[in-house]
């Protein structure tokens, strides 16, 4: 959730003030924003964040004050045809799926206290995933909500007892994910095919952040390459390294924070969560050593580490030994980066990069 949008919802709850949030559940063909953009809407029709600018925008906000006079939530398909899209000089022409959500003095108490409670979970870093209700044959269901935090503590409820159930077991699966996930259940409480049969519920789960944090320790030859091709993916670039003639500005242009320390203090300081990937190339053994002995029983949806298969075994070995469980050790990815031949620095970088966004997106990867 955008800073921007984040403060708005504070300012709803806290002020009492009328408001809609419009979500982006899904979208079609090329669209200006992507799963999880947000826009608050407030009752005097002002806003704070974006859905992608232009006509398009002003139609999601007026259907926005809509929900706001009506008190009532829904789902609204944004169709930002040929014709819109030459008329505001842009090339896109798909549609963009709507949640929009009523926020304000009709809302059921609890429903804006958990929001609250939310807000609050994310700001204490707990790393919340978010299950709400967008479609529901019963009306009373859409738009309830529950949340569940990094230490397993669950608020909120969806008015069903196995919708809670489905919704609990699909945030798990959602909170490794970098964007929306959507999921349509029949009248069983079975996953549905929308394209032949609709939906008895429709509900989104939302991780913390749709930005994903790539943690690279260790700001050698490969790290170059890496922390460049990884903004242009999107990705927030952290580098880590203890000497500054490596870890800083100038030979890292395009990083979002340099970090220059040693490992284990540097460590200590971030918030490592399930959207974090972490891909340890330090300088040598010792360090790579330290690096996976500190992360390897954090949340990050990946840790990879460089190094011969040989290399590799004699390390976890050594780990073992130490009392590193070898459940956690299974969660390594070594070595690391898909099998594409990579021998430069450049193309080392591409096969890791390959392999970060392969186990994003949830697809089977063989270690």
């Amino acid at each position: 959730m955008d800073k921007e949008v984040y403060l708005g919802l504070e300012k709803v709850f806290h002020q009492k003030l009328e408001a809609a949030l419009i979500t982006v559940t899904s979208v079609l063909g090329s669209t200006p924003r992507k799963p999880g953009a947000k826009m608050l809407v407030f009752a005097d029709g002002t806003t704070v964040g974006t859905i992608g600018g232009g006509c398009g925008e002003a139609e999601g906000r007026r259907e926005a004050l809509n929900v706001i006079t009506s008190c009532t939530s829904k789902i609204y398909h944004l169709n930002m045809t040929a014709d819109m899209a030459q008329e505001e000089g842009m090339v896109c022409g798909g549609i963009m799926e709507l949640f929009i959500d009523y926020l304000g003095s009709q809302s059921f108490v609890e429903q804006n206290g958990l929001v609250d409670d939310y807000l609050s979970a994310i700001e204490e870093t707990e790393n919340p995933v978010l299950v709400t209700v967008i479609e529901a044959t019963e009306g009373r269901l859409v738009g309830k909500k529950l949340f569940i935090k990094n230490n397993g503590e669950v608020v909120g409820d969806l008015g069903l007892e196995e919708l809670n159930r489905v919704g609990l077991e699909n945030a798990k699966i959602g909170g490794k994910r970098c964007q929306p996930l959507l999921v349509s259940i029949d009248s069983e409480f079975e996953p549905c095919d929308t394209s032949v049969n609709k939906a008895t519920f429709r509900f989104m789960v939302e991780p913390p952040t749709t930005i994903v944090q790539l943690l690279i320790l260790g700001a050698g030859h490969i790290a170059l390459p890496l922390a460049t091709m990884a903004k242009i993916v999107g990705y927030e670039v952290t580098v880590v390294d203890d000497r500054s003639s490596f870890a800083n500005a100038y030979r890292f242009p395009t990083a979002d924070t340099i970090i220059c320390d040693d490992f284990e203090s540097a460590l200590d300081g971030i918030n490592i969560n399930p959207q974090t990937v972490i891909v340890i190339i330090t300088r040598g053994h010792r360090y790579d050593k330290m690096c996976l002995r500190k992360v390897i029983n954090q949340p990050a949806s990946y840790i990879g580490m460089i190094g011969s298969r040989k290399r590799v075994k004699a390390l976890l070995a050594e780990l073992e030994e130490e009392g590193v469980p070898s459940e956690l050790l299974k969660n390594l990815y070594s070595p690391i980066g898909l099998k594409i031949g990579a021998e430069t620095p450049e193309e080392i970088a591409v096969s890791i990069l390959s392999e970060l966004i392969k186990v994003q997106r949830g697809v089977a990867s063989e270690r």
